[in-house]
């Protein structure tokens, strides 16, 4: 029994010695071999030998009865040798017998890993990122419109703009058995509409537009960037050539470009503030350069006056950084 156990033993290790193990590429088969050609063989040369030996070995012509084996094992060889990326893990294998569970790995990860087309998986990808961005931002304006109807100054204004409408006399009169649930519910519903209507919502919770999502900037990048070129060709002829003054448009486009920020962060900001950027002349490098000190400048006096500020520059003071080491 012992003897026999050895045995086995020795005939495993022969066959993984060559490189031949049962369930993977060709079992214990050398593919090669199969095909009748050699290891430097061209692909061209390999599909000719597969050509006649499935001629030959057909099950309908091969009457044997290993006809349907053989075939198989012939059509499973050329399979793998007419892949590069096969050919090459097969190789490998040949060359490194040893490895057994590395062949394991290599063989299986290209039979389990699917096989989706990159362009498939482009198109899921940015459909799925157009469509976070539009219910993203549709919930930021949801919240921006919750914020103002919360608020007793734009909820009273809505109120206003109702009793001159006429809209909260209707109201009063369909008013009939309803609770003050659902009085208050319609009473909202009224005002939000109101505030969606007349509300200027302007930056990151302004209402989002279906052709600013990923998609469309995408499909209409071409024409984007042919505006853009435009827009430059003129910008250099007017204002770099001719010698034209600034618009009112030019010197927020220049004021925005010099505080680093997108247009809708710079739409967000109350006009009074613009009012001072323009009257300030920020559209001008060097006048902004000026302007930012100023505010650097303030804010580190408010830091300075600042309670917590001070107790804890007293802190770092006395004490210096923080630090930890394995003795804390």
């Amino acid at each position: 029994m012992k003897f026999t156990f050895f045995i086995a033993i020795f005939c495993l290790s022969v066959d993984e010695a060559y490189g031949f193990v049962e369930g993977l590429y060709c079992g214990k088969q050398n593919c090669y071999d199969v095909l009748g050609v050699t290891r430097d063989a061209e692909r061209s040369d390999i599909a000719k030998a597969y050509r006649s030996l499935a001629r030959k070995y057909h099950p309908d012509k091969y009457k044997a009865a290993d006809a349907e084996e053989k075939f198989q094992s012939i059509a499973t060889a050329y399979e793998i040798l007419r892949d590069e990326e096969e050919r090459e893990n097969y190789d490998y294998m040949l060359d490194h017998p040893e490895m057994v569970y590395s062949h394991y790995y290599r063989y299986y990860k290209k039979r389990v890993t699917p096989k989706v087309d990159p362009k498939i998986v482009v198109a899921v990808s940015i459909t799925v990122i157009s469509a976070f961005q539009y219910f993203s931002w549709w919930s930021r304006y949801h919240s921006a419109i919750d914020y103002l109807l919360a608020t007793p100054k734009y909820r009273l204004r809505a109120m206003d703009i109702a009793k001159k409408d006429g809209l909260l006399n209707n109201a009063t009169k369909k008013k009939g058995r309803k609770n003050k649930e659902e009085i208050k519910e319609e009473e909202d519903k009224m005002l939000r509409k109101i505030i969606e209507e007349n509300a200027d919502i302007k930056g990151g919770y302004s209402k989002p537009k279906v052709t600013d999502v990923l998609w469309f900037q995408i499909v209409f990048l071409p024409v984007t960037i042919a505006q853009y070129l435009h827009w430059w060709i003129l910008w250099v002829w007017r204002f770099h050539i001719c010698g034209q003054e600034y618009g009112l448009e030019e010197k927020h486009y220049l004021i925005r470009k010099n505080f680093g920020i997108s247009a809708s962060q710079y739409e967000s900001i109350e006009d009074h503030e613009k009012d001072v950027f323009l009257r300030r002349q920020l559209w001008i490098k060097s006048n902004y350069t000026v302007y930012k000190k100023e505010k650097e400048e303030e804010m580190k006096t408010k830091m300075a006056e600042n309670s917590k500020y001070k107790s804890y520059r007293r802190y770092m003071r006395n004490h210096g950084p923080g630090r930890m080491t394995f003795e804390d």
